[in-house]
């Protein structure tokens, strides 16, 4: 038999982490516009505040919204413990929350590898823990989005922080369609390129002084070949209603990940070339 699953979120109890900002603002008013019942989050409370307005005013019902940093666990459990006993079970969770840096290895201080994994991954392993045994229990379609990243996908040069997370986003969701199939909850893997969010200005960079006018050169041509937040929103939405597992929001991203599964050679010189480029990119900006 086959799974039955989400084509239409009006009525539907979703939550958004990440809400303030960038894809995950994007979908909550995207979905607020589909008629769905809202729950927000984000750790930024003025921009929370303004997303869950913009979709109170397109006439959704923004039945909470609470100022939360996903790397916080008790708290990650007691929000979800009022959601669920406020609503029910969410129908879907949409975790888009999460944050980025970059650089060469040799830059890389721990702390950043420890904010990548505490708060991409282990953030979404809070999320599950809040919400998957409720979600199972309700036993009706419901979906859960997590979203990775392009990193997550390949070995682009100087993600090795990031991806250490964003493959570990992608290895949970590999285990968690086939364990969570038998319960009507679809899980779908979003994998962004380029996408020009508020991001793009803070992301920190190993080493790089990002005031310098080469990496704002490097920051212009980024945005020229990124897709918007609202064009990666509709893109994970139509994945959830059309039961997609991994969601691509451009079509680059795709062509690369099959070339390193069926054209080894090709996906080897991309990579190779991607990494002279960055680093032709950094030539005077690093030590």
């Amino acid at each position: 038999m086959s799974r039955r699953r989400i084509t239409d979120f009006r009525g539907k109890t979703c939550v958004v982490t990440g809400a303030a900002s960038g894809i995950g603002r994007s979908v909550a008013v995207q979905l607020a516009g589909e008629g769905a019942r809202l729950v927000l989050t984000d750790r930024d409370a003025a921009g929370l505040e303004s997303a869950a307005q913009v979709c109170r005013d397109s006439g959704a019902a923004v039945l909470l919204t609470e100022v939360l940093d996903v790397t916080e666990h008790e708290a990650v459990m007691a929000f979800g413990e009022s959601v669920v006993a406020a609503h029910g079970a969410p129908d879907a969770i949409f975790h888009v929350a999460g944050n980025s840096a970059w650089g060469r290895p040799d830059l890389l201080e721990h702390r950043v590898w420890r904010s990548m994994v505490e708060v991409n991954l282990m953030g979404t392993i809070h999320m599950v823990e809040a919400f998957i045994p409720a979600m199972m229990a309700a036993r009706r379609p419901a979906a859960v989005v997590m979203v990775s990243s392009a990193a997550g996908l390949l070995g682009l040069p100087w993600h090795a922080a990031y991806s250490a997370a964003k493959f570990g986003i992608r290895g949970i969701a590999e285990v968690l369609r086939f364990d969570l199939a038998p319960y009507n909850i679809g899980v779908h893997l979003v994998c962004p390129g380029g996408v020009d969010t508020p991001l793009v200005e803070t992301v920190e960079i190993a080493g790089v002084d990002r005031s310098d006018p080469e990496v704002a050169k490097t920051v212009d041509q980024f945005r020229r070949h990124a897709v918007t937040p609202e064009v990666a929103a509709a893109k994970t939405l139509e994945g959830v209603r059309k039961g997609r597992y991994i969601v691509y929001t451009s079509p680059d991203i795709r062509l690369a990940f099959a070339a390193q599964k069926f054209a080894p050679p090709l996906y080897n010189v991309a990579m190779k070339a991607l990494g002279r480029r960055i680093s032709k990119a950094g030539e005077g900006v690093l030590p």
